[in-house]
């Protein structure tokens, strides 16, 4: 059977990781990122990745456009990219996809997925919730903080169900064990809660996920965000059990000092997802007729920052 061709868009903290995995099987991989000055050194240096996943690999090829794609048509391309940049990734990839190209989003939030069903149809679009975390310590050297195995990754229809299967196994021979399921919107959920309630509480008050729910305060605030999350989720279709605030609590603690993306985002005075994360809540929950009050009050508070930040 012929291997999979692949490319990575995004060379951040996430995709630093997916690449250096891929690249172990894969040498081939393309890796793609805006930014040629850390292409330069990716290609002189390679990827080094410590933690708790280590990877020291070469990289072969590095393009700093979507466009130079299309001489090498790969048929995987795992979007790592913040979710902010989606659509023009999106529209840069239309002039190079196959027939056969499939699009994973890896990225943060709720909907990204969709995106790419609009842009390129429910058969080319998967989805993939990552369970690990990583930060950036330079160009082409990631640390990994944890990684609760597995990833979960799905299709958006059964179609390609072969294929997206194929991925799963690739991943997991590369060391990020990965699940194939029937229906990743649930696992994205389970995930994006956690995620979307814990981010914007980081980024405010400048804390650890341990440090805010040790603080009586922001667990607090953090429960009640819990609670207004699972209400939307259940009224979107997905009802995450009785038990799942216990699983929420025993993947939180397996994160321990590990300091929110977003909160890296506000350091840097950088866009944010917020929009992906608390603010699709807040729009499922007002579509549903959900009220979201904590939802509601820090998602702005993150936006009233990002504001402030974005106009010095």
């Amino acid at each position: 059977m012929e291997d999979l061709r692949f490319a990575v868009v995004g060379i951040g903290a996430t995709g630093t990781v997916l690449a250096a995995a891929l690249l172990t099987g894969y040498p081939e991989t393309i890796l793609v990122d805006s930014r040629p000055v850390p292409g330069k050194t990716l290609t002189e240096e390679g990827i080094h990745v410590a933690g708790a996943m280590s990877y020291d690999v070469p990289v072969r090829h590095y393009f700093s456009r979507i466009a130079d794609l299309k001489d090498h048509l790969p048929q995987v391309i795992l979007i790592a990219t913040k979710t902010f940049h989606l659509d023009t990734v999106l529209n840069g990839l239309e002039e190079i996809a196959g027939r056969d190209t499939i699009f994973v989003s890896t990225q943060n939030g709720l909907g990204p997925e969709d995106m790419i069903a609009e842009q390129f149809g429910a058969d080319a679009a998967f989805r993939m919730s990552l369970n690990f975390g990583a930060t950036l310590d330079d160009t082409g050297k990631a640390e990994v903080n944890f990684f609760n195995r597995p990833n979960h990754l799905g299709g958006l229809s059964d179609r390609n169900r072969e294929l997206g299967s194929r991925v799963a196994h690739v991943l997991t021979d590369v060391g990020l064990d990965t699940e194939y399921v029937d229906d990743i919107r649930l696992y994205v959920w389970k995930k994006m809660i956690m995620k979307g309630t814990m981010a914007s509480i980081c980024a405010v008050t400048g804390r650890t996920i341990k440090e805010a729910m040790e603080f009586p305060p922001t667990r607090e605030i953090a429960e009640a965000c819990f609670k207004e999350a699972l209400a939307v989720a259940e009224a979107m279709g997905y009802y995450l059990g009785e038990d799942y605030m216990e699983q929420v609590m025993a993947y939180l603690n397996k994160v321990g000092m590990h300091r929110d993306s977003m909160c890296y985002d506000m350091d840097n005075k950088k866009p944010t997802e917020i929009d992906f994360l608390g603010g699709k809540i807040v729009e499922y929950g007002r579509q549903k007729g959900i009220p979201t009050p904590f939802y509601v009050t820090m998602t702005n508070l993150v936006r009233a920052m990002e504001a402030t930040y974005a106009k010095t």
